[in-house]
């Protein structure tokens, strides 16, 4: 997947009440249910550190902070690797996720321990093929832009 997203010059807020939003790689239920890529204003912002931007929300930090300043274009491109699962419910192959940003490594082939959750221990619920998802976080800094989104399956 490819995509780009721009943070507003005029940004206002602090930490993730600061450009807040995220790709969901599939999303498996209503909310913030499903695999979350954070996006987030990160350039001289700071946060906790799995949820900053390019991480694999609450599970995996990024390997770097490859945040361009507000008002610049930024791409994330994912190869996203779906969890498979058996006849009987249980977890047969994990989900994983590789993610550049603005063209630098910042996820390596990550295996993800479940779906991503806000509060509580990923885990895994059995599910076939889901949307990808960007969300809306609700925060009160203005809003993302975003273009140039094309899938490719694998």
């Amino acid at each position: 997947m490819h995509l780009e997203y721009r943070i507003p010059v005029n940004i206002k807020g602090e930490g993730q009440a600061r450009g807040n939003s995220g790709l969901f790689l599939a999303s498996t239920g209503g909310g913030d249910e499903g695999y979350e890529l954070q996006i987030l204003d990160n350039y001289n912002n700071k946060t906790y550190v799995n949820g900053q931007c390019g991480s694999i929300y609450k599970q995996f930090i990024p390997l770097a902070n490859a945040c361009k300043k507000p008002g610049e274009w930024q791409t994330y491109d994912v190869a996203w690797v779906a969890p498979t699962f058996n006849a009987n419910g249980t977890l047969k192959t994990p989900a994983k996720v590789t993610v550049y940003h603005n063209g630098i490594l910042i996820q390596n082939n990550v295996t993800l321990l479940g779906e991503t959750k806000w509060i509580g221990t990923p885990s895994y619920k059995v599910h076939g093929a889901c949307p990808i998802k960007l969300q809306a976080h609700g925060d009160n800094s203005q809003p993302i832009s975003f273009r140039n989104i094309w899938i490719r399956e694998l």
